[in-house]
């Protein structure tokens, strides 16, 4: 779970000031739809089970406030409570509208975040970010729309609680518009909070923060990914702030990178509505993650464009990932363009071959089945049918203790891919005379200044390809140095059942495959592999990364090691 979800699971938000063609919709005051009363119903609940984590002793420094996990005081859990209960308040169909119980611990609330606020008008995330321009801005883009709802909210003596609001905000944007950032996303970050800010309050120095951020360009590559590729988490994220972006400051230029990232992302959808994630950069690398982060940004797009197929990702979110749009409700009240009606959907992609090279990422899907193709990676496969999944597919050798193969790129020859890697283990001859020390310390002799010799070689090809019958076929070939043992591991998420395979003496996770067909059943959901082989019992080898916290299987050789696999 990403490590703002408390606060905030989805979306950005629109400005307020539309353009291309909406007023005469935003002023049509329209009839909340069914959807969207029922998310009100839903955070209804949230606001009521918030109260277990509030600070009710009124000696303590922070009362009002709301602990996390750790028992914790913190800004994300204050402002957290904020994008529940203003959205609550300043709703009609809510149990809470203009209620004054809540506004008084709306105010209570407040006054622990700004205890919470440094001078500098940044916050701290505990976890790992003091004094964090970043997080400062995180919390700032959605905590400014639910100032929003508040103050349209005409709840009863609510003028504390703006002031106190009005105090945080405007002293985040103090720190925005002079702060730094960690990583690509932040900046996009920090430009949509203070996008937001310059709404509410003009500010030209504001402004010039923006400008002088988005004068870096959008780091989109030509696959429509950005930097950090973190399909699980960040790309949706950028995604949403740069529609915020690009409607505050009259940039519609910037959606192009929008929809190329979500055009994109159709190809990286899993038959079972999970992502492909295993390419990513960040924290989500190989975790289970759906496409529910990227729900706003295809209902505004699908909107905007009249756009089908983002229709059909809505759709498809929607079915994967019931009410997940509850984490971004106050962005939905804030604007009733996203109330209307989506389009009819086209059906999305389900039969392609789709390669990615900028991601280092092939993607092979063939409607229940999917595989993906990984440079750069030890876990250079995945095959996919349903909720069967093998999440990994890794090779090494014993060779010198730097066996684990990885490949740095992905070449299509013909109607296969392949992967490759070469290695060397060598051997060092003593030091001529004029590199060797008096005082003997090799800490301050280059090992390069050693002539090598007994060289040995070992080179690895992987080729992978679409097998007739179904499925894939992947033939891995190690040769150079015989003699070599080497572990082939098939990955497979837990919760299934095997069959054809033999369990590990020790190791319950573990199994070793000698038969000519495998199995791996989840649920309805089944993949077939093989055949096996078991030239030794040798499973995580010397100079090999660790054994996943997954049931594996091992295939085992001896090099010259020529193996072929069909997986379906």
């Amino acid at each position: 779970m990403d490590r703002r979800d408390f606060v905030e699971k989805g979306a950005a938000t629109l400005c307020v000031m539309p353009f291309l063609g909406w007023t005469s919709f935003m002023n049509a005051d329209p009839t909340k739809p069914t959807w969207l009363v029922e998310l009100i119903k839903l955070n209804d609940a949230n606001v009521k089970g918030a109260a277990k984590h509030k600070i009710t002793d009124p000696a303590h420094p922070y009362f009002g406030g709301y602990f996390n996990d750790m028992g914790l005081a913190n800004p994300h859990s204050n402002c957290g409570f904020l994008n529940m209960s203003c959205p609550a308040i300043s709703s009609k169909e809510s149990v809470y509208y203009q209620s004054k119980d809540l506004l008084n611990d709306i105010v209570l609330n407040l006054k622990s975040l700004l205890k919470l606020q440094h001078e500098d008008g940044t916050i701290d995330l505990m976890d790992t970010n003091f004094h964090s321009t970043p997080d400062t801005g995180f919390m700032t883009k959605q905590t400014a729309i639910s100032y929003k709802l508040l103050k349209q909210s005409g709840t009863p003596g609510m003028e504390e609680a703006l002031k106190l609001f009005q105090q945080f905000l405007q002293k985040t944007g103090e720190a925005l518009i002079v702060g730094g950032i960690h990583t690509p996303n932040h900046r996009w970050v920090v430009s949509a909070a203070l996008t937001k800010l310059n709404e509410l309050w003009p500010d030209v120095r504001y402004v010039n923060r923006i400008n002088e951020w988005l004068a870096e360009h959008i780091d989109l590559d030509a696959d429509g990914q950005y930097t950090e590729k973190s399909t699980g988490g960040y790309s949706a994220l950028v995604d949403r702030v740069l529609i915020t972006i690009a409607k505050g400051n009259n940039r519609p230029d910037l959606l192009n990178a929008v929809r190329k990232n979500l055009e994109m992302m159709y190809y990286y959808i899993h038959p079972n509505g999970e992502v492909v994630t295993e390419a990513s950069n960040r924290q989500d690398k190989g975790q289970i993650s759906h496409l529910d982060g990227y729900y706003y940004a295809y209902r505004y797009m699908s909107l905007l464009d009249n756009n089908a197929e983002m229709a059909a990702a809505c759709g498809l979110i929607e079915k994967t990932t019931p009410n997940s749009s509850l984490g971004i409700l106050n962005y939905l009240l804030e604007d009733p363009f996203l109330w209307k009606t989506l389009p009819s959907p086209k059906a999305l992609p389900i039969n392609y071959v789709k390669s990615f090279p900028y991601s280092g990422v092939v993607r092979i899907r063939r409607q229940q089945w999917d595989a993906t193709l990984l440079s750069n990676n030890p876990g250079w496969l995945t095959f996919h049918k349903g909720n069967a999944v093998l999440q990994g597919m890794r090779v090494a050798s014993s060779f010198f203790g730097k066996g684990q193969f990885l490949s740095e790129q992905i070449k299509q020859v013909g109607n296969t891919w392949v992967l490759n890697k070469s290695l060397e283990g060598v051997y060092y001859q003593p030091f001529t005379k004029e590199f060797i020390r008096e005082d003997g310390d090799l800490g301050k002799i280059p090992k390069s200044n050693r002539k090598q010799s007994n060289i040995n070689y070992l080179d690895t090809t992987v080729t992978i390809a679409e097998a007739a019958t179904g499925g894939i076929t992947v033939e891995i070939d190690m040769k150079g140095t015989d003699r070599v043992p080497v572990s082939l591991e098939l990955i497979f998420r837990k919760g299934g059942t095997f069959s054809g395979v033999k369990p590990h003496a020790t190791n319950p996770d573990a199994f070793y495959f000698n038969e000519s067909k495998g199995t791996y059943t989840l649920g309805t959901d089944s993949i077939s592999f093989g055949p096996g082989k078991m030239d030794h019992l040798g499973t995580v080898l010397r100079g090999a990364l660790p054994a996943m916290n997954a049931n594996t299987v091992y295939i085992t050789g001896i090099t010259p090691f020529k193996h072929t696999l069909q997986i379906a």
